[in-house]
């Protein structure tokens, strides 16, 4: 996918009589997670950052805007009366995090018979490892080898989307909103890439956040334990928003991802007022 030679993972979308099938076309497992060439982890200063809303005087603002705040909440927010109460929201999350996916744990696998159920009600799944799984984007036919990047909290947060926001999931699923592109993102693994880049963007495996975005999120958490699902689910309607807007297609993913954070972590930063992840503007993409 770029100079290095990382490999690919791509959906070609086929219609006939007004119906689309998928072509899954599948490289190595570069896709996932620390292995994934294209995935977004957190970036450094000299990364570019896209923005389609914004003139370079507004740009210019919203940076000036940041550091303020990154000032003003670094401060307040890591102040020892108000870190007890954030390390203990921290440390579950992270609990969840650190969890791998076990396809000998039965809570496990009937997770992830619960995640086929509710993408594709009225189809059975022949068995866990199976080339139904394809259908949905994953590389091959067993998931659990694509699970290695995200661990079992990626299988949570799809299935936490699948469950709580059935309409926004099924329009991502099934590729519903927009001109598409020929060749498109394989969903499930856009997904287990989703998980790994909020993780990085908001320092989660950290003792105490190093980042802006993370302190923020932070105060977040302390509000709603589902709090990094729903910030899961909005930034996946928002990565194929990014889709859409760029035109992209495969080849520009990675683009499509630091744009996505990006705009994540503009939000976070400039709206001082939010207490709740509900509060956040993006939320309103969710049906």
């Amino acid at each position: 996918m770029d100079g290095r030679g990382g490999s690919f993972v791509a959906v070609r979308r086929i219609t006939q009589d007004h119906s689309h099938t998928a072509e899954i076309v599948a490289g190595s497992g570069a896709w996932i997670g620390k292995g994934f060439s294209c995935v977004c982890v957190q970036g450094s200063d000299s990364d570019p950052r896209l923005s389609f809303d914004l003139t370079p005087s507004q740009s210019s603002a919203c940076e000036s805007d940041i550091k303020t705040q990154r000032k003003k909440v670094i401060g307040t927010m890591l102040g020892v009366r108000y870190w007890d109460g954030l390390e203990e929201c921290l440390q579950k999350l992270q609990r969840r995090i650190e969890v791998n996916y076990d396809n000998a744990d039965p809570d496990h696998r009937e997770a992830l018979k619960e995640l086929w159920n509710a993408s594709f009600p009225e189809e059975e799944l022949s068995d866990l490892v199976s080339d139904q799984w394809k259908e949905m984007g994953w590389q091959g036919k067993d998931p659990a080898t694509d699970f290695r990047g995200g661990g079992f909290i990626s299988l949570e947060n799809l299935l936490f989307f699948a469950k709580m926001f059935p309409k926004s999931y099924q329009d991502l699923l099934q590729k519903q909103e927009g001109n598409r592109a020929m060749w498109e993102y394989p969903f499930a693994v856009a997904g287990v890439n989703i998980t790994f880049m909020l993780i990085q963007m908001l320092d989660l495996e950290a003792v105490k956040p190093r980042t802006m975005t993370g302190v923020v999120f932070l105060k977040l958490l302390e509000e709603n334990d589902d709090a990094f699902d729903i910030l899961y689910c909005i930034t996946f309607k928002l990565m194929d928003q990014q889709w859409l807007a760029m035109n992209a297609s495969y080849m520009d993913f990675n683009t499509v991802m630091k744009s996505t954070q990006y705009e994540l972590e503009k939000q976070l930063l400039l709206l001082e007022d939010i207490t709740r992840i509900e509060d956040m503007p993006y939320f309103s993409l969710l049906q």
